[in-house]
């Protein structure tokens, strides 16, 4: 029997679970996650292996209708970059509101001409999944590469089985691209200094992460030990303090809360130091975009 293998873009406007969907279907989390929008600011590509099928889910970072920086705009880049390039478009919403920047997401997918499924995630919290019906009529009406519709609750699980069998079964016939048991592309240093972005996001208020950055400035492979150099990046000087908190309180914590999730990703003891820095003007920096990889 030939093997199949394709490529998906995972889609969607910020902080409709798209991550979570990734991370649940991989059973291994790959791609961070916040309840905090603008979580993922990367491709992140996560491979499923079964049998004699291959999927390559690239996820993408929120779609964002009005970009306020160039941080915002290279995410932008992002998400058209991963429409050019892959077989099927799985593109996630809230099912309880199909808003404007929906709209703008399904229109991309619609003239990019790949075809096309959306996954309606949270149908826990919908009282009245017959709602759904007049929305899912209008938008396959209106964007005729969308073949699918798929009521999905990415938290409990539900859903996710059968979206990832009809994703299965459209797999073109292709060799694998990937050797069997590898789940990402991305290097250890990455998905440490995403972990504790991960943290950093999760422990700041609500404008605060947006103006943050984690750089990774020494990653060495010991025989029994990891050591990470780690630098959270801010704004303005006046955010220091905030990140840092009284007596270094909320910096120890991002730190230990971090280094606990990475000995678990290496499986093995990581030694791990963690410094504030103010960059300023970092969102808009050429310079900056480059260190944090989202240019050449």
């Amino acid at each position: 029997m030939s093997n199949k293998c394709g490529l998906i873009a995972i889609v969607g406007r910020p902080n409709v679970g798209k991550s979570t969907v990734l991370n649940q279907i991989l059973k291994q989390k790959i791609s961070i996650t916040s309840r905090k929008p603008q979580t993922t600011r990367y491709q992140i590509i996560g491979i499923h292996t079964d049998g004699d099928s291959q999927i390559i889910f690239v996820d993408t970072p929120g779609w964002q209708i009005s970009p306020k920086n160039r941080l915002n705009r290279l995410m932008n880049r992002e998400v058209k970059q991963a429409l050019s390039d892959v077989d099927l478009v799985l593109m996630l919403c809230d099912s309880r509101q199909w808003t404007l920047g929906d709209e703008k997401i399904a229109t991309l997918v619609h003239e990019s001409g790949v075809p096309a499924i959306l996954a309606l995630n949270k149908i826990d919290l919908l009282n009245n999944k017959n709602s759904l019906l007049p929305t899912i009529a209008k938008i396959s009406e209106n964007y005729s590469n969308f073949s699918e519709f798929i009521p999905v609750c990415a938290q409990t699980v539900s859903g996710v089985e059968a979206l990832l069998e009809f994703i299965m079964f459209s797999l073109p016939e292709r060799p694998f691209i990937f050797p069997k048991g590898q789940v990402t592309d991305r290097p250890e240093r990455f998905l440490c200094g995403e972990i504790i972005r991960e943290k950093t996001m999760n422990y700041l208020g609500d404008e605060l992460p947006y103006t943050t950055t984690v750089v990774i400035d020494d990653f060495e492979e010991l025989e029994n030990i990891t050591n990470i150099i780690a630098t959270i990046w801010v704004g303005r000087d006046s955010q220091k303090p905030i990140v840092i908190g009284k007596n270094g309180s909320l910096l120890k914590r991002i730190a230990s809360d971090s280094r606990s999730d990475i000995e678990e990703l290496l499986q093995r003891k990581v030694f791990m130091k963690v410094w504030v820095k103010t960059k300023r003007g970092w969102l808009d920096s050429t310079e900056a975009m480059k260190t944090i990889g989202l240019l050449d």
